[in-house]
């Protein structure tokens, strides 16, 4: 791949709506060391009209046509959940680099097949963890370097998912436990990661999960549709440093606590809040509280917010933390390095997500 300019292939691209024109391409159009040359959209009517919307010559509605390009590097898959096998595998077979969105699979098993195709092969991947790459994660984690709370003794996170009675047609899916995109994969699947990038993963641990609302509303024609994915998880456990650590991520319902994570320590707390349970969307505020001190904001450092500053017009928005993915990823490139979140980071998420699930089918405290 060339050092000074990645070419992408963006499969799964809506010209109107949808993660890829909400994330993506803004976030690619903002940085220099990349150029989208391809995209792909279910139909070619759709293929043309995201193509006009996004000035890309080379639009196609087989994904196959856009893995084969050979000026494309990357392939950005940003499709619905249960088609991420097939197309990451296409990429992946035919030689690309690929940044697949979260969840990686349906399953466990699906996110163990996509790793081992991608080392097969040799080549880098991205999982979609960009809430890893907020300022405020990275100030986060140099607080607690810094001796800011002592020893960790525990964290806690409670938080909502966005979802609620009422949901849009696009999303109806998310309904189907079967699926693979839901309130335990996505909400808690990203709100675990980042406890689990700062803090250490679970060792063991205890869940309960329950389906409070069975009927949902499509928002665009009124139907009634009966929900299969549980929209209650609460999870208690010990991480590798001995802490305790609790999550507890539910539906949507009026006036509750959006976002909270705490982290308590011998000599202080840290607290991280957000408008809900999807850190890799909403911005992160720090506060922190030391002795008997009142809790005050700790912004990031300017260093940080400033790393990419062709970024910097995207803060607040939903393609600001995956710019600064896509970012640290070119840089990875010409360094050699490898921090970004990949296929292996999402094979293990996908482990303790199904340990959450054998948990709470059995009732008994499991092994992470």
């Amino acid at each position: 791949m060339s050092e000074s300019t990645l070419g992408v292939g963006i499969i799964g691209v809506n010209p109107v709506r949808g993660w890829a024109a909400t994330a993506h391409i803004p976030a690619l159009r903002a940085l220099p060391n990349y150029e989208i040359r391809a995209l792909s959209a279910h139909g070619p009517e759709s293929a043309r009209a995201a193509g006009d919307a996004f000035g890309v010559s080379a639009a196609f509605s087989d994904h196959e046509r856009l893995v084969a390009q050979p000026d494309v590097d990357l392939v950005a898959v940003t499709v619905k959940v249960p088609h991420h096998r097939e197309l990451v595998s296409a990429a992946l077979t035919a030689g690309k680099a690929v940044y697949c969105e979260w969840p990686l699979g349906r399953d466990l098993d699906d996110a163990r097949a996509m790793a081992a195709l991608a080392a097969e092969h040799g080549v880098r991947t991205i999982v979609g963890f960009q809430a890893r790459q907020a300022p405020a994660i990275d100030h986060v984690l140099d607080l607690l370097s810094d001796g800011y709370v002592g020893e960790v003794l525990s964290t806690s996170m409670v938080g909502l998912s966005v979802l609620g009675d009422v949901l849009v047609q696009p999303n109806a899916y998310m309904l189907d436990k079967a699926n693979g995109a839901n309130v335990l994969t996505i909400a808690v699947g990203h709100s675990l990661d980042i406890l689990s990038y700062v803090l250490g993963e679970f060792t063991d641990l205890s869940a309960v999960s329950a389906l409070r609302r069975p009927l949902i509303t499509i928002e665009e024609t009124g139907e009634q549709i009966t929900k299969t994915a549980a929209d209650q998880i609460a999870v208690i456990g010990t991480l590798t440093s001995g802490a305790t650590a609790s999550i507890h991520v539910r539906e949507a319902v009026a006036g509750g606590t959006g976002f909270l994570w705490e982290i308590n320590g011998t000599d202080g707390t840290l607290r991280i809040t957000a408008d809900a349970a999807q850190p890799q969307i909403f911005p992160l505020t720090v506060t922190g509280a030391k002795g008997g001190n009142e809790p005050a904001e700790l912004p990031p450092p300017q260093a940080s917010t400033q790393k990419w500053p062709t970024l910097t017009s995207l803060e607040g928005t939903p393609a600001y933390n995956v710019g600064r993915a896509y970012a640290a990823f070119a840089a990875e490139i010409d360094n050699g390095t490898y921090t970004v979140p990949d296929f292996a980071d999402a094979v293990r998420r996908h482990e303790v997500i199904a340990a959450i699930e054998r948990s709470a089918t059995s009732g008994e405290r499991v092994t992470a």
